[in-house]
């Protein structure tokens, strides 16, 4: 059975972006950004000053939004154990004194 061997797609995902965290916030702000000037040019009676500021607050958000969908995974993560190799515990010995 081959199929149990493999990882599922939302699984690879998941682990892709536990492990690549900041080039996911910048891909997730660059197109947020991209997306919101695209969908701002298309609104005749605005100024481009107030485009832009509006595209760098939906950029904004979304990057918060994928800053706190991060740290769930880093939470996730640290909670089942699965990189728990990556972080030294250095609470052993500390206040044994």
């Amino acid at each position: 059975m081959e199929g149990s061997n493999q990882k599922s797609t939302f699984e690879s995902a998941r682990e892709w972006i536990s492990e690549h965290k900041l080039r996911t916030v910048g891909s997730m702000w660059l197109s947020g950004i991209t997306g919101s000037i695209a969908y701002n040019w298309s609104k005749p009676n605005m100024k481009t000053s107030v485009r832009l500021i509006h595209a760098r607050m939906h950029a904004q958000a979304l990057t918060l939004a994928a800053l706190a969908g991060a740290a769930a995974v880093e939470y996730y993560d640290h909670k089942t154990n699965k990189n728990s190799e990556r972080y030294p515990s250095f609470s052993v010995g500390l206040f044994n004194r």
